[in-house]
């Protein structure tokens, strides 16, 4: 019983620590726009067209932190604004990938292309912007 309860605790103590990872905003290392938190949170709403922002699908502890800090939304709200531009023909989803390492790849392979993940996952193929601690 006490290896069983030592074992959940380890368990738990990786997911918090995974949790309180900090979120890094990228970009591809030879891209010429670096753009600030707003113009980002523009991006990933489809407000701002100047680069292609590509998506974690799911919501995870990456995705919940990065929309929650930078765009003020949670999955609800964001669903919700999803739908409506949907509904009103005004914009689609960004395009989604699984995974951070997706991510790296897709930003690494294109200038245009702006995405986040945990930054435990940063490579010398991408530029950080800035972190969400």
């Amino acid at each position: 019983m006490k290896k069983f309860i030592a074992t959940v605790a380890v368990a738990l103590l990786g997911v918090a620590a995974s949790a309180q990872a900090e979120v890094a905003v990228i970009v591809n290392q030879n891209a010429s726009a670096s753009p600030n938190q707003a113009q980002v949170a523009n991006i990933f709403l489809g407000k701002d067209k100047s680069l292609t922002g590509i998506d974690q699908s799911g919501w995870g502890p990456v995705k919940d932190k990065f929309y929650t800090s930078v765009t003020s939304k949670n999955e609800s709200q964001l669903k919700s604004y999803w739908s409506s531009l949907i509904f009103t023909g005004k914009g689609q989803p960004l395009a989604s990938v699984d995974g951070d390492a997706a991510v790296v790849a897709r930003v690494s392979a294109d200038p245009n292309v702006i995405g986040y993940v945990s930054s435990s996952a940063v490579t010398d193929g991408v530029r950080v912007l800035f972190t969400i601690p």
